[in-house]
């Protein structure tokens, strides 16, 4: 390894290469910066990444002749860029990415990633995001890291070798932060639902935002909840101190909260810091629908955009206008499905738009992506009630789903699922 400065650590990417970013808040925002610099002397330069915390200077307009931004999950920096067509999405389960990296069917020329310094036996620690960094830098012909002192240092299947590291940038900067959401009455109301559907014993999937924020100050009364997950933020960490989540009955990895990567407050990179309590594993293995119906209660929590009337989620879009990822849905509510005793829930509020626009629909939006079918979808939670669907028919769904819509919305469901002859 070769300890540079920004500018020279970048100058090795050349044009019609393509670069791997380290994402989540693991941004190397350094290196990105000083590659961008270089946009004059590059041309058509492939990025790829899931979504991406802090700036995004690769995605402005005038950098479209010299980076082409390809996305395995587009974050709200990207959205705009992937919508006008100076950007591309790659739908793909999270669990498929690090063999797409692996088999090169996604290429990896050049991997950027953001690191802990060198430990005492040569090892840097990815930190906060290993989902599927790890498998980019090992399928990299050449790997650059920001060696970051401010970076946690986590343990599990998160270490690199400073010898597989050809160019390294020191620097302190922390990991990007994100604010814990404040849940209103409505994210309270089906966190209270949730809350009923999980045993004590259970081992959690959940993921960021109000309704995953406001289930965590629900469960406060469990016992011995575990934690295998994509990501977890500040609710998690509520919960270890409470002594709510101990991991006492998970059958692998027991006493241990596994994630793939993590976000939040400073709060939750200290938790994370050099404690063997956490371990950080590749997407390959926290999403694999294999190691997740190993939980005897695993319980998958996920949201949707909508929902139709027979039980297909749009996750990914809205409308014909794409707004996010596959990511790990359906891995999950897989796994969870085929768990022994496990619950596979899709939480998510009745209405958009304060009130106007009812989130179950007769039929999704004109162009909207079905990230997980009828066939997978189990439970649906909103703050009117649950409706189970697994083995039930077309009419059975459109009953139950009517019953947790808002009420103002029911009598329209019902008209167009008697005319549609769903029921």
């Amino acid at each position: 390894m070769q300890i540079v400065s920004p500018e020279a650590a970048v100058a090795c990417v050349r044009s019609h290469q393509q670069v791997f970013l380290h994402g989540g808040a693991a941004t190397p925002s350094l290196l990105l910066e000083a590659l961008v610099a270089r946009a004059p002397e590059l041309e058509d330069v492939g990025v790829v990444h899931l979504h991406c915390e802090g700036p995004a200077p690769h995605l402005a307009p005038a950098m479209a002749p010299h980076f082409r931004h390809r996305a395995l999950f587009i974050g709200a920096n990207a959205r705009q860029a992937v919508n006008e067509g100076r950007a591309e999405y790659i739908p793909a389960f999270l669990s498929d990415i690090p063999q797409l990296f692996a088999r090169r069917q996604i290429p990896v020329d050049v991997a950027f990633v953001n690191v802990s310094p060198p430990d005492a036996h040569g090892f840097c620690s990815l930190g906060v995001s290993v989902d599927v960094a790890l498998a980019a830098v090992r399928s990299a012909r050449i790997v650059v890291a920001q060696l970051n002192r401010h970076m946690p240092r986590t343990h599990g299947d998160s270490f690199i070798r400073v010898g597989d590291i050809d160019f390294g940038v020191e620097c302190a900067l922390p990991p990007y932060v994100a604010a814990p959401p404040q849940p209103g009455a409505t994210e309270q109301r089906i966190a209270a639902r949730v809350a009923e559907l999980v045993p004590d014993g259970a081992t959690l999937q959940m993921g960021i935002g109000a309704i995953p924020a406001a289930v965590c100050g629900a469960l406060v009364g469990k016992r011995d909840l575990g934690i295998h997950t994509e990501l977890f933020t500040d609710g998690v960490v509520d919960l270890v101190q409470r002594g709510v989540i101990t991991g006492a009955r998970k059958e692998r990895d027991r006493g241990k909260i596994v994630s793939t990567f993590v976000i939040g407050s400073p709060r939750v990179y200290d938790l994370l810091h050099d404690n063997p309590l956490v371990e950080m594993r590749g997407a390959d293995y926290t999403n694999d629908p294999g190691v997740i119906r190993g939980f005897r209660k695993m319980v998958a929590i996920n949201s949707a955009i909508e929902i139709d009337l027979t039980g297909q989620v749009c996750a990914d879009s809205i409308g014909d206008r794409l707004y996010s990822g596959v990511g790990g849905q359906v891995d999950f509510l897989r796994g969870a499905a085929l768990a022994e005793e496990g619950r596979a829930i899709v939480a998510l509020p009745a209405t958009a738009r304060g009130g106007t626009r009812s989130r179950i629909v007769g039929t999704l939006a004109r162009g909207a992506g079905v990230v997980t079918t009828r066939a997978h979808v189990h439970t649906v939670v909103t703050e009117h009630g649950v409706a189970e669907l697994h083995g039930r028919s077309i009419a059975e769904r459109a009953r139950a789903l009517i019953a947790i819509t808002a009420p103002e919305h029911r009598d329209e469901l019902l008209a167009y699922a008697r005319r549609t002859h769903f029921i």
